[in-house]
């Protein structure tokens, strides 16, 4: 009412005044100015640009199955969103299984001349299109070039190595039933050995890859397994 009140006095003073003109004018252009920063403030979104608030979690699917993954453990930026994939990779902390924390930016100052330990478990999940079994593999395919003699190794884990010259030259296969392990490593060279172990949920392969050094604690790792594929898709039906 004010401001009604005002604007009619300057409206008769403009008769009197030409120079009035502009005193509305300017009188009009601040209300306005003032009614666009009310609407804008009351609209101006609330949320912010962190990356932070992204899903924790992410609902993929690999050849028709559905797994639930953590975002911060998907190894690839290309692989971070929902819906239908071809293939993940992840990987997690171990023992605890977390996904592993941001890496640190490295420079000629901080890098360190010797090799850090793997510290982690990785796992590739992919679609299978009905190719071999990892099960049936390991038992109709692997015997054909394995050695015949079995090496216990500790407290109901065997070992049995490859024949020089075939496919799996220069690795060994390690199985154990309680828990149930079955992993093809690779030995220790100018590299350290890596362990690679797989099984099929539905219409996906899941391919674990740890170091060959972890199976001083094969319980430990075979469980870790186990849980990260419930975790993951949910217990068996």
């Amino acid at each position: 009412m004010t401001l009604l009140l005002t604007a009619q006095h300057i409206a008769r003073d403009t008769r009197k005044d030409p120079r009035g003109h502009m005193i509305l004018i300017m009188v009009a252009g601040t209300i306005t100015i003032g009614a666009i920063a009310l609407v804008a403030f009351l609209l101006w979104p609330t949320w912010g640009s962190d990356p932070s608030s992204g899903p924790a979690r992410l609902p993929v699917s690999i050849g028709a199955t559905l797994f639930n993954v953590p975002t911060t453990a998907v190894r690839m930026k290309i692989q971070r969103h929902s819906g239908p994939q071809e293939r993940v990779d992840l990987s997690f902390m171990f023992p605890s299984l977390e996904p592993p924390e941001a890496p640190k930016h490295v420079s000629a100052d901080t890098v360190e001349e010797k090799p850090q330990p793997i510290d982690r478990i990785f796992l590739s999940i992919s679609a299978h299109h009905d190719t071999l079994a990892p099960d049936t593999r390991v038992r109709t395919i692997y015997p054909r070039y394995l050695e015949q003699d079995s090496t216990p190794i500790d407290d109901g884990l065997s070992m049995r190595a490859f024949r020089d010259g075939s496919p799996y030259s220069n690795e060994d296969l390690f199985s154990a039933n309680a828990p149930s392990l079955s992993a093809r490593c690779t030995r220790d060279g100018a590299t350290p050995g890596m362990c690679l172990s797989e099984r099929r949920v539905d219409g996906a392969d899941l391919t674990f890859r740890f170091p060959r050094s972890w199976l001083g604690q094969w319980r430990d790792v075979a469980g870790a397994m186990d849980r990260l594929t419930v975790q993951l898709h949910g217990p068996k039906g």
